[in-house]
């Protein structure tokens, strides 16, 4: 019997009310139960951009130990729901584990940044976002080396690691609990106004399909797979067309592409 699909939202208010009046090893058990689903979610969006490189199931494992973290340390009066505190906590907790593995190559961050420094340059000369031609070019590679080479680093666009750690650490959960406080402001590096614009300018860059993918994935909330019957095309052709959706969106937005996914 799975409490994560029986319990509703006052079931599991109700055994809030009940765990932070008088905690219990019982209590504390029905509330891991009852959020597991949430470790699956993040780990399914995490999964996409490790690839083969991490089993699933270890994802899942990692992230348990950070919903159990936020179950013990999460109260009601922080005025935020569990969910989203135990969502940054599942995220720390699994994207910390794979920097302690220190899984990924330096050859692979370094063309990491080969390809961000190659569309940079070429849109700022053109005016325009860069094809996988000229990108090619200027690497003085094939297409398919830099097929080769996208498919190596999308790992690296979520594990620029260093990038996105802060978002499940005591600093990024902070700016959640805190986003009524003083020392919060979204999008601290720009007002809401830019911080909108910057989107509609970042996925003005992306083709048809890219922007679809971006909106099916991150806002429907639909599965690869869920969208590969959407769009008609291979869940590989997917995987490949969020890879390269996420790499023009990071050139473009840099380091707040984290305020929108």
């Amino acid at each position: 019997m799975s409490l994560a699909t029986e319990l509703t939202t006052e079931e599991k208010d109700r055994l809030w009310e009940e765990y932070s009046k008088k905690p219990s090893q019982e209590l504390r058990e029905k509330l891991i139960l009852s959020y597991a689903n949430l470790v699956k979610v993040v780990a399914g969006k995490l999964s996409i951009y490790l690839g083969y490189n991490v089993e699933y199931e270890d994802l899942v494992s990692y992230g348990t130990f950070g919903l159990i973290d936020a179950i013990d340390k999460f109260d009601l009066g922080m005025g935020v729901k569990f969910e989203t505190y135990a969502s940054l906590r599942i995220r720390g907790s699994i994207l910390d584990q794979i920097r302690k593995m220190d899984w990924l190559p330096r050859s692979v961050r370094q063309k990491q940044k080969q390809i961000d420094a190659a569309y940079s340059k070429i849109e700022a000369e053109t005016g325009r976002p860069a094809t996988d031609d000229e990108i090619a070019s200027a690497l003085q590679i094939s297409t398919d080396e830099l097929d080769k080479w996208q498919a190596q680093t999308k790992a690296s666009q979520l594990v620029s690691l260093d990038e996105y750690m802060e978002e499940g650490s005591e600093a990024g959960i902070s700016k959640v609990i805190g986003g009524q406080s003083e020392d919060y402001e979204p999008g601290a590096n720009m007002d809401r106004e830019a911080v909108k614009a910057a989107l509609i300018q970042a996925l003005e860059g992306l083709t048809d399909k890219e922007k679809k993918v971006i909106v099916l994935y991150y806002y429907e909330e639909l599965t690869l797979k869920e969208i590969s019957a959407v769009l008609e095309v291979s869940e590989s052709r997917i995987s490949q067309l969020h890879t390269k959706a996420i790499q023009k969106l990071r050139v473009k937005l840099g380091a707040n592409i984290e305020l929108f996914f």
